[in-house]
């Protein structure tokens, strides 16, 4: 699939790191380095911009690194990119470590991932068909 994008970074392109990883990495394009306290959250820059074909997304994904070491993670995630959106991607990246942390220019800050999607066209119904689990909640199917 090819996918127009505009790179008004410091950065190249975002790549696959290998041949069959599902997602790319998204870096920060920042003029000065974000101190992140604990806690707390921000919109960090990518200077990319992207025009996704119609019935594809963007998925916006942590990094299982920054999330295991640093406690960094995405507070919407995954965040969504609709194929409409035309202005900068930006990552809400939130901090809920005990420490502070410095995001660099050029951090790799996030995965993003390039998804079809299915339109729904409700159908109103009476009754629903039986299944097995049925009305059973969360956790109904129990250990095993």
């Amino acid at each position: 699939m090819k996918v127009e994008i505009i790179n008004r970074s410091k950065h190249n392109l975002p790549n696959y790191a290998t041949e069959l990883s599902a997602g790319m990495d998204l870096r920060a394009n920042l003029d000065s380095p974000i101190e992140l306290k604990p806690l707390e959250r921000c919109l960090v820059p990518t200077g990319l911009y992207i025009a996704l074909p119609e019935g594809c997304e963007a998925q916006i994904r942590p990094r299982s690194g920054l999330a295991l070491k640093n406690g960094l993670t995405i507070l919407n995630s995954p965040g969504t990119i609709d194929a409409d959106y035309r202005g900068e991607i930006g990552v809400i990246l939130v901090n809920l470590s005990n420490e502070p942390f410095i995001i660099q220019d050029g951090e790799r800050i996030c995965q993003m991932v390039i998804a079809h999607y299915e339109r729904v066209e409700w159908q109103a119904v009476e009754v629903l068909g039986e299944t097995e689990r049925g009305a059973g909640g969360f956790g109904h199917t129990g250990k095993e």
